[in-house]
């Protein structure tokens, strides 16, 4: 089987790219910032159960439901044509299996597996077996792309879904539609949906929002009277809707903010930072009435996580001079220095600041949306000694590695550089390995059979976890178990993955990625 790489730009306009940084503040996960939009509770999935029954390989307990009956959970973006997927993606594994994987997956990974994990969750595939109108499949991809930063994705996915009349679904759209600016369509679905009751939060803002500001106050009223509201709704709405309270100080903000309640802050002139919010929540940053630096930031942050395409990053970058000196401005000045030089072809001043503007990106883990930009004009450039070193492995990091590898003059006596050239272009035979990494990274290009753990699911034909488990495996290897690195590996390349295996090697060298 050949699998193909996801056209997400196509599909998106945004290259997943980058991985989200993994700092010890790690944001929320997305499913505790879900704004309590609606007063329909919202049911916590099963426990998932075991895959394989005891004495078999077919699933326990397989529900029946109508042959062909429409399920949320085979919604998808990427028809199978363009993901090289088989539509049977997920085979004969549970939807509990399935979606508490997809959970459990890290999101700061490297940035060819950021990628691969995308394409899993926008794939369009047949529901599993025991898939019903719950939509819990659907339910954790959205989830996981929320914790990327994925907004256009995730709501696209909905919008494929058209499941909006499910409370646990409309909660992520309501969300998604607050984050990107859209909040007047999210609120024209609740008032359309009779079935949604919205929750007293969400019913004043939808009001205030369509002017009917009348009405909001007397369902706040009403709700006090009835002691409906506590305190804290009470003194942040009441700020909301009457102008003359908005000149005392701002109630403190609920832990954990949502969606909901940073537009409401916003509305009455206290808008919160988002530095240290989930990264969904970048997107706010990104309007032109914030600030250069904090739309630098977020863009830097969800460049990083592989939300949005680096492009918006190189036009944000170099939009002017910059303000100051330090933190941000310095990336910027770097940046700005190294992009001049390039525009000029000129070969002096791109290696005196070459290697400034590279380290300032990798500071950020931005390494590969900078190669993405720049590795083609880079490698056009008669650069020689550590400047024509450093532009090599930048190209190796870039979309072109396999052509970038070819044209390279390599040096024989540099066996580093000669075992990343074979691994750009997949052979490594003969090639002696430079480091402990390389030697767990070589057996997997030299013989890249199935590892026996993953046998039982390929032979049930579960793929898409299989991709999951060895991913998992790669990672498990960032964090110092180096030889499950192989296995993942092995795996990628078994089933046809052999692009992203290639890049996620080169990335395991040549990035700063260790857990």
């Amino acid at each position: 089987m050949s699998i193909r790489p996801a056209l997400i730009r196509a599909a998106l306009g945004a290259l997943c790219l980058m991985p989200q940084s993994g700092r010890a503040d790690s944001p929320l996960s997305a499913i505790d910032w879900l704004s309590q939009s609606l007063t329909t509770p919202v049911l916590a999935p099963k426990p998932a159960q075991p895959a394989v029954a005891p004495g078999g390989a077919l699933p326990q307990d397989v529900s029946v439901s109508v042959l062909g009956g429409p399920s949320p959970d085979a919604s998808g973006l990427l028809a199978p044509g363009v993901t090289g997927f088989p539509r049977a993606l997920w085979g004969m594994g549970r939807t509990a299996d399935i979606a508490g994987a997809i959970r459990t997956t890290r999101t700061d990974a490297l940035p060819a597996l950021q990628g691969l994990l995308l394409t899993l969750l926008l794939a369009e595939a047949d529901a599993p077996v025991d898939s019903n109108a719950d939509g819990l499949l659907l339910t954790a991809r959205v989830d996981k792309l929320l914790e990327i930063g994925a907004l256009e994705q995730a709501s696209a996915l909905l919008n494929a879904a058209g499941t909006l009349t499910s409370p646990d679904i409309f909660r992520r759209s309501f969300d998604v539609a607050l984050l990107t600016g859209d909040e007047d369509r999210a609120c024209a679905t609740l008032r359309a949906t009779p079935g949604l009751a919205p929750t007293l939060t969400a019913r004043v803002f939808c009001l205030a929002r369509a002017g009917d500001w009348n009405a909001a106050n007397l369902t706040l009223n009403t709700s006090q009277a009835l002691g409906q509201v506590t305190p804290d709704e009470n003194a942040l709405l009441s700020r909301f809707l009457d102008p003359e309270l908005a000149e005392g100080a701002a109630p403190p903000p609920p832990s954990p903010v949502t969606p909901l309640t940073l537009r409401i802050y916003e509305a009455i002139g206290a808008p919160l930072s988002t530095t240290t919010l989930p990264i969904a929540f970048a997107h706010s940053d990104l309007d032109d009435q914030n600030g250069w630096k904090a739309q630098i930031e977020a863009a830097e942050r969800l460049v990083r996580a592989g939300a949005i395409a680096p492009n918006l990053l190189l036009g944000l970058y170099t939009q002017r001079p910059p303000a100051a000196s330090g933190g941000v401005w310095d990336r910027v000045d770097a940046f700005q220095r190294f992009d001049a030089a390039l525009l000029k072809s000129d070969p002096v001043a791109v290696a005196q600041s070459l290697p400034v503007a590279y380290a300032q990106m990798a500071a950020m883990e931005l390494e590969v949306p900078f190669a993405t930009l720049f590795a083609d004009r880079l490698n056009a450039l008669p650069l020689t000694d550590a400047a024509g070193a450093l532009a090599f492995e930048i190209g190796l990091l870039s979309p072109g590695y396999e052509t970038i590898a070819a044209r390279a003059d390599v040096d024989p006596l540099k066996p580093r550089e000669l075992f990343l050239a074979g691994l750009a272009k997949g052979v490594v035979k003969g090639l002696t390995p430079p480091d402990s990494m390389a030697r767990a990274i070589a057996p997997a290009f030299l013989a890249p059979a199935a590892p026996e753990d993953f046998v039982p699911l390929l032979d049930q034909r579960r793929l898409g976890e299989a991709i999951l488990q060895a991913m998992g495996q790669i990672n498990t290897g960032l964090q110092g178990d180096i030889t499950k690195v192989t296995a993942g590996l092995a795996l990628l390349r078994h089933v046809g993955l052999e692009d992203v295996a290639r890049r996620t090697a080169l990335e395991l060298m040549l990035l700063e990625r260790r857990g």
